[in-house]
């Protein structure tokens, strides 16, 4: 790099590879991404145990992930623009901090309905997370760091989703449900103050005051973006299709013929680390061969991934998860790094609707789909999991047909 170039970097603040700043910045955001994902899938393996536990079916048992994940989604759409006000260091510290305690407050949740308001609950304080994150990094990072960065961040959004749904399975060999959601509540506590301990304040956030006028207009301006409806559709619709996918796959394997246990189930989580691995090189892909040939790629990949669980043999099944969860972690890091590309201002609510679609994706399909297993079983889910990226395939192909705003 040129040193006119460094010091144009220099001048606007922004965080390059390989700098202090940007290794401080990926820790904070990683962990900020694994505390999230741990407590809002840490219910996930157990949806089974709840269907049993509290007499209900399985679509009934999975609103506790259903119901915080929605309201995640609804506050996300404030999010940003309270983050404009407070800050965005300030905003996810708390929610981190939070969703750590609610997770610790479940000790004491022995009922269904308790256990819906606390995940409420966590759902809505959550919303001061992944939005704020991206927006951040959006603001603080230079174009090539952001791909990178963007990438670290989704991996430890893998590796918290998969601890969470590893570690409470495993904590529940040995204590209630309620208590081994207040262990991971423990450890969340933990990886929050490494990450107040390592984001570095904003340098490019410019404070002001809140107006819900602003977020109206804010919101709304992005809308009038087609290029960003596409974005926003493919959130939807990959997220629905991951999240119906490990949500009932559960279902299928404790039943015949395979009837494994409630942890060897959750094993199947490992794979996770597959996604984690494939997001962080996202941003390289992205370098080397472009965003329109990822996105088609990725798409195809959870396309492959879905068919092969229709097998009976226990290793494809796990194989076609595998496969599954790499290409819906790269889709997600492109599409979500490609709002912040795409949106000129106003980028903590443009991620907000990003991922306000994600998020109701996640919480439609992923309810859907237990009616689905009910009347149809894995072939029934593994359909609509092949509609939704089908669709998603058509969407995208808008979506590169029309004028980049970069």
């Amino acid at each position: 790099m040129s040193a006119a170039a460094q010091n144009i970097n220099v001048r606007e603040g922004q965080v390059r590879v390989g700098t202090p700043e940007f290794r401080r910045i990926n820790i904070a955001l990683f962990c900020a991404g694994f505390v999230t994902f741990i407590t809002l899938y840490d219910v996930q393996p157990l949806l089974p145990l709840f269907a049993q536990e509290f007499g209900v079916s399985p679509a009934v048992a999975s609103l506790p992930l259903s119901c915080a994940t929605i309201a995640l989604a609804l506050g996300m759409l404030i999010a940003g623009t309270v983050s404009e006000t407070v800050g965005r260091r300030a905003l996810m510290t708390v929610a981190l901090f939070l969703t750590s305690l609610l997770a610790l407050a479940t000790l004491f949740s022995h009922s269904f309905e308790s256990l819906l308001a606390l995940r409420l609950l966590q759902g809505l304080v959550l919303a001061g997370v992944p939005s704020v994150a991206m927006a951040y990094l959006g603001e603080e990072m230079d174009a090539q760091a952001i791909g990178h960065a963007m990438g670290l961040y989704i991996s430890g959004n893998a590796l918290g989703g998969m601890s969470g749904r590893i570690g409470s399975a495993l904590f529940c060999k040995f204590v209630p449900w309620h208590t081994a959601i207040a262990l991971v509540g423990v450890v969340s506590l933990l990886l929050s103050l490494v990450f107040l301990k390592s984001l570095p304040a904003s340098t490019n956030f410019h404070q002001r005051p809140f107006q819900f006028s602003y977020l109206y207009t804010s919101l709304f301006q992005h809308l009038r973006d087609p290029g960003l409806h596409c974005l926003y559709a493919l959130a939807f619709l990959t997220m629905g299709g991951f999240i119906s996918l490990y949500n009932y796959i559960g279902f299928r394997l404790l039943a015949p013929p395979y009837q494994l246990t409630q942890f060897q189930v959750s094993l199947i989580f490992l794979v996770y680390m597959l996604g984690s691995f494939s997001s962080g090189m996202v941003g390289s892909l992205i370098h080397r061969f472009g965003r329109p040939f990822m996105i088609r790629l990725t798409l195809a990949v959870m396309l492959v991934g879905t068919l092969i669980t229709l097998s009976e043999p226990l290793p494809l099944i796990v194989a076609g998860v595998g496969i599954f969860t790499c290409g819906f972690f790269c889709a997600h890091a492109i599409a979500s790094s490609w709002v912040g590309r795409r949106a000129s201002t106003a980028k903590a609510q443009a991620s907000s609707l990003y991922l306000f679609s994600y998020y109701l994706g996640s919480s439609i399909s992923g309810t859907i789909g237990g009616l689905f297993w009910q009347n149809f079983g894995w072939n029934g889910v593994a359909a609509m999991i092949t509609l939704l990226i089908l669709s998603a395939f058509g969407v995208a192909a808008l979506l590169l047909r029309m004028p980049t705003t970069e």
